[in-house]
């Protein structure tokens, strides 16, 4: 097996260059982080019902060195230290956080009775320790309510930790922003498994926990492991201003569609004089374009809200806290921070249009942009999640699109079409590879990197190609201070190094959020399954009756278009009735038509044109190819 290599002196040229660039370290960060701390777990290791791990900070412990590792960016080698800090934090008086046991802060607002709890993380076992952490030290007390300040996964997957099938019959309050569920329906299910995928790159899920592997995502350590989960809100906030009293607690809030996500919010607490800016703003550059995938957000709106935020709470605010990393204390220190996460925001998005009005591509304008010095000197506007560089071209992609108008990147091969000439044209396989290895000895390793991409994709065969291309990205990746670039890119040269087998059948992710889909949502899903090459000019009717919610849905396929309509009949419809987890287990194969049948679980007057009906819809394997055809 090949193991990582050490760094090149081009990187430790590039650190030693970047080092020239950073702003001074007053140490107002680790005072911040560190402030309030209460207690942690030990190593911050969190383990499932069987056993498993599902978070273990003890396996960043190599971080407790100031000294950056020569395979680590200087800069984010301290905001990964940064983020290694872990445990339950008073914010303030009757406002609480535990950060650190999952990529997003829990946050726990003491009502008169009891917890509004605020995001709760990704999976439900760092959760469960969080709320166990708090009441170990603050009083055994239930759970009052749940706010979702947003629709990533990081923000609600975790809730089955804090409450139970017993809070959520009773009528648990559950508050999110207007459009929360769509939104995280169609982000985390509609393109799930292709998000998902690329998520274990972006977070370095696969990587070593060591200095030539993952050291840190930039916006907290990294996912944890656990299990996911989706329960609807039963509350949508939809105008700013709207005021709530959950459990004593007052609440206002400020509703800020399209911009961190498309259904977000940030709140007020005039009790504590502690403003939650949600995800909306961050100690780093957060990113326009995420490289995981998901819509590009409008930086526009985005610094618009900011700016709306400053203006309705900021002479209120005695301290700001967020759903990552550390708050800030002091009414000045929070306007300061907030104007100017602002017109970070702002800068990217207005300078990114004056420079394509000048004619420039995303390339170029990616390569061009730059931050003014009062931004610059600002930690927290580093680029350790977002970068100028891919924010710049989301801008211009939400704005202009994909095509920057040159008509001979409107119809470009695909990748193995134009691999194979691109090989042929350097005059074969050696001959490209001889031209990549000078490249790679000059440290030029962006240019190696888009040089052997092409052979690999030509011939994946070529062992010595996938080597050359892992050792290139392997460098970027040392020389990023993107946590995010740093994780694609040696994840990359990971899976260059170590192909994955080949599977005869989909490797299945995980499916906890849609089978708590509401059944609309979950017929929505079915959607981007069915096989338009499969089901061709088929037509197929059922009238759906679903037992565990009494709702009746006609359910169609037309045109190689699956459709759906609530209490409508199509012409030639089939009877048939099952409870929604049934469908779940038919579609994913967790059990056949004939066994639900047999079972009862599953009725219907036509079973043969329900089995054709199933056969439809694709299964996606979650480990499909990315740095390979």
């Amino acid at each position: 097996m090949t193991a990582p290599k050490d760094a090149t002196e081009a990187t430790l040229r590039a650190h030693d260059a970047l080092r020239g660039e950073l702003p001074a370290d007053d140490g107002q960060d680790w005072a911040d982080a560190r402030r309030g701390f209460i207690d942690t777990i030990p190593d911050g290791r969190i383990e499932n019902g069987t056993g498993g791990v599902v978070w273990n900070m003890g396996a960043f412990a190599f971080e407790a060195e100031e000294t950056p590792p020569p395979t680590v960016n200087p800069s984010l080698w301290r905001q990964a230290r940064l983020n290694a800090l872990h445990g339950l934090f008073e914010v303030t008086p009757g406002v609480y956080q535990v950060r650190g046991f999952d990529l997003s802060n829990i946050t726990f607002i003491e009502g008169e009775t009891g917890y509004l709890v605020i995001d709760p993380l990704i999976s439900a076992e760092p959760a469960a320790a969080a709320l166990a952490l708090m009441r170990k030290h603050r009083g055994d007390k239930p759970v009052t309510g749940v706010i979702y300040t947003h629709s990533h996964v990081d923000h609600y997957g975790g809730v089955r930790g804090v409450i139970s099938e017993a809070d959520i019959a009773a009528g648990m309050r559950i508050i999110a922003p207007e459009g929360f569920l769509e939104e995280a329906v169609s982000e985390n299910v509609l393109a799930g498994n292709a998000m998902g995928r690329r998520a274990t790159y972006m977070y370095g899920a696969l990587l070593p926990r060591d200095a030539r592997g993952h050291v840190d995502s930039g916006l907290g350590k990294t996912t944890s492991m656990g299990s996911v989960s989706l329960i609807p809100p039963t509350e949508s906030i939809s105008v700013t201003g709207t005021k709530l009293t959950v459990d004593g607690i007052e609440i206002e809030f400020q509703v800020t569609p399209d911009t961190e996500a498309p259904a977000e919010m940030n709140f007020f607490f005039p009790q504590f004089g502690a403003l939650c800016m949600a995800e909306n703003c961050s100690c780093h550059l957060h990113n326009i374009y995420t490289p995981r995938g998901a819509q590009v957000r409008d930086a526009k709106r985005w610094a618009f809200y900011i700016d709306e935020a400053e203006e309705m709470f900021g002479e209120r605010t005695e301290v700001l806290f967020a759903s990552h990393h550390w708050p800030r204390w002091g009414r000045e220190r929070a306007r300061d921070f907030l104007r100017k996460q602002r017109d970070l925001y702002k800068f990217i998005h207005d300078q990114t249009l004056r420079m394509a009005n000048h004619g420039m591509t995303p390339l170029e304008i990616g390569e061009a942009l730059k931050l003014p010095p009062t931004l610059a000197t600002e930690w927290y506007t580093r680029g350790y999640y977002g970068t100028l560089n891919h924010n710049a071209k989301a801008v211009y992609q939400r704005y202009l699109g994909w095509f920057d108008g040159n008509p001979a990147h409107l119809h470009p091969h695909p990748p193995v079409e134009a691999g194979r000439r691109y090989v042929d044209l350097a005059g074969g396989a050696e001959a490209l590879l001889a031209k990549a290895r000078t490249a790679f000895a000059a440290g030029d390793y962006r240019w190696t990197a888009e040089l052997v991409n092409h052979l690999v994709f030509a011939d994946p065969a070529n062992a010595e190609a996938r080597n050359l291309q892992a050792d290139a990205l392997e460098q970027l990746g040392y020389q990023a201070e993107s946590g995010p670039w740093r994780a694609f890119y040696l994840t990359g040269a990971q899976e260059l190094r170590h192909p994955r087998p080949p599977s005869p059948t989909p490797r299945q992710g995980a499916a906890g959020q849609i089978r708590n889909l509401p059944a609309e949502q979950l017929l929505d899903s079915l959607s981007v399954r069915l096989n338009g090459e499969k089901a061709g000019a088929r037509r197929l009717a059922f009238d759906l009756t679903f037992t565990d919610t009494g709702e009746r849905f006609g359910l169609w396929v037309e045109n190689a278009v699956l459709h759906h309509g609530r209490d409508r009949t199509p012409p030639d419809a089939a009877p048939v009735q099952l409870g929604r987890a049934d469908l779940v287990a038919l579609v994913l194969g967790e059990t056949d038509l004939t066994s639900a049948l047999a079972s009862g679980a599953v009725s219907t007057a036509d079973p043969e044109a329900l089995g054709q009906f199933l056969a439809l819809l694709d299964r996606f394997d979650f480990w499909f190819e990315v740095v390979l055809p």
